[in-house]
């Protein structure tokens, strides 16, 4: 019995192991920025994605730069079950994120202020795993809806 349980926790964890391995999300992505499609004047100079699989989700990290010189960065690791998690940047503490798997090549990050959604991106890789596309819905200072596509390739 005691061999049964040893082979069925070794089995699981295997299984883990290699569909954290081929986490098609996992890896250096580069905002294309003339594929991409931002509000006028909002669109980042450049921008790089970093993805590293950490248990059933991710660890995340951002940097861009902007026209003007300014730069950002931000940070967090969560996992794919919904949960709320810190994201860390470098003006402090930013928005809580959670991270829900759509499929295995689908995720969406919602963005909470209070307990309102503040802004949903939906983060799709391509089939043959070269592209990623984030499309993110938030709201403007009136209300509007915003919509910004980027479009990054794996590097």
């Amino acid at each position: 019995m005691r061999a049964l349980c040893l082979f069925t926790v070794l089995g699981l964890l295997c299984v883990t192991d290699a569909i954290a391995a081929t986490d098609p999300f996992a890896g250096k992505w580069v905002l294309e920025v003339s594929q991409s499609n931002y509000p006028a004047g909002e669109a980042p100079k450049s921008m790089t994605i970093e993805m590293e699989t950490v248990g059933n989700g991710v660890r995340y990290q951002s940097d861009s730069t902007y026209a003007d010189g300014r730069t950002t960065h931000a940070e967090y690791t969560a996992e794919y079950e919904g949960n709320q998690v810190l994201v860390t940047g470098s003006h402090g503490l930013m928005l809580p994120v959670s991270l829900k798997r759509i499929d295995a090549r689908t995720v969406v990050a919602s963005y909470t202020k209070g307990l309102v959604v503040a802004a949903t991106s939906r983060r799709v890789v391509s089939e043959d795993g070269r592209h990623m596309v984030i499309t993110t819905t938030s709201k403007d200072g009136s209300g509007k809806a915003v919509v910004t596509v980027g479009l990054y390739k794996r590097q």
